[in-house]
């Protein structure tokens, strides 16, 4: 249940992430909002899952799926670009929370 939750904490990551930036300096409040409450939950998640997970793994799986989540978020938006490079890299990197599920 603990990676689950870590999981779904990263996931939470890429939500404030676009929040903050769709909030334009905390100037509208919607957006700004959405960061707030998406934050509070990602972190209370990740507070959760270090209880049973390593912190230095629960740490490097939530940024991890945060930042992968977030950039295809980004791409999804038409925010960024998918090239052959990042494709490889994200790959990489996905293939790396894999790993560190595997051996946890």
């Amino acid at each position: 249940m603990s990676w689950i939750i870590l999981l779904v904490s990263g996931l939470l990551e890429a939500v404030w992430a676009s929040a903050m930036q769709a909030s334009k300096g905390f100037k509208k409040w919607k957006p700004t909002v959405l960061f707030v409450g998406a934050m509070v939950l990602s972190m209370g998640g990740l507070a959760w899952a270090m209880l049973e997970i390593p912190t230095g793994t629960a740490y490097a799986v939530w940024v991890g799926v945060g930042a992968v989540a977030t950039v295809l978020l980004q791409l999804a938006r038409g925010k960024e670009r998918l090239t052959l490079v990042r494709s490889l890299l994200l790959v990489l990197l996905v293939g790396s929370l894999v790993g560190l599920k595997l051996v946890s």
